[in-house]
């Protein structure tokens, strides 16, 4: 007699979590049945989830839902780094944001969470060398969710925007791993140069609300900038800056800013 094998389901323990969360959301607010079904409870994956929502969300007159689905379903087959940063991604907003309780909020409610997924397969388009396609992505991810990100900068894992109003990075940027940004970040250039002109960001490095860095610097790894300095030179590792412009202050006061995100400066200012 024929005997047909099993398949068994891979146990993801981050998964198996998110959705067990979305059961209880259904439980407590059934009107947010629609929703979490569509968006969580349908799917088997992680990966499968983020296809639909980013989807859900980019999609217009100009690019439908379906279209914009296969194409990121098309990145996490292709690409299953992409699935390991969003898992990065989602565990660096869950352990750093104190408004995050739940797994399932980012996939559900974060926009800089869902913004950086988004980004993630417009990097994938870019490196592929659909550039009109990136584009797009650039464009619908500007306007949704207030996030303008160009499709050639690298951006590492680990990567939380808390609140992700008004983040601008440029062509040229990089962001290494474990990096933390608030509002209004700006990673931009200072002219019309066209060649290399953005930041690199090290890891581990906390950028507070409203802070600009601009120019091909280099901040250090695991050093922090105060909300609203403007960093027009490079930063050592482990430092802290401040001002207009910003001036080193003092040590970064932890191994760890961008998952610490002490944001105070008392206590690491210079007294010389």
């Amino acid at each position: 007699m024929l005997q047909t094998r099993k398949t068994l389901t891979p146990i993801d323990p981050v998964w198996d979590r998110i959705t067990d969360e979305a059961r209880d959301i259904v439980r407590d607010a059934p009107l947010m049945g629609g929703l979490v079904h569509a968006c969580i409870l349908h799917h088997t994956s992680l990966d499968r989830a983020l296809s639909y929502r980013i989807a859900a969300k980019l999609n217009s007159n100009e690019m439908s839902m379906m279209v914009l689905r296969e194409i990121a379903d098309q990145a996490y087959v292709d690409q299953p780094a992409l699935v390991e940063a969003a898992r990065a991604d989602l565990m660096a907003v869950f352990e750093r944001d104190p408004a995050c309780h739940r797994l399932v909020q980012p996939v559900l409610y974060f926009k800089g969470y869902q913004a950086m997924q988004a980004y993630r397969i417009g990097h994938w388009l870019w490196q592929r060398g659909e550039y009109d396609l990136s584009y797009f992505f650039q464009m619908r991810i500007s306007e949704i969710f207030g996030v303008d990100i160009h499709p050639a900068a690298r951006i590492g894992k680990g990567i939380m925007i808390d609140h992700a109003h008004s983040i601008v990075i440029g062509e040229t940027a990089v962001v290494g791993d474990n990096v933390s940004m608030l509002h209004s970040v700006t990673l931009g250039g200072t002219g019309k140069e066209e060649q290399d002109r953005h930041p690199k960001i090290e890891d581990g490095v906390l950028i507070g609300a409203g802070a600009k860095v601009l120019g091909n610097i280099r901040v250090g790894h695991c050093s922090r900038i105060a909300a609203g300095s403007v960093v027009l030179e490079d930063v050592p590792p482990c430092k802290t800056v401040a001002g207009v412009p910003a001036k080193i202050v003092g040590e970064a006061g932890c191994d760890q800013p961008s998952v610490n995100m002490n944001q105070n400066l008392s206590g690491c200012l210079c007294t010389d």
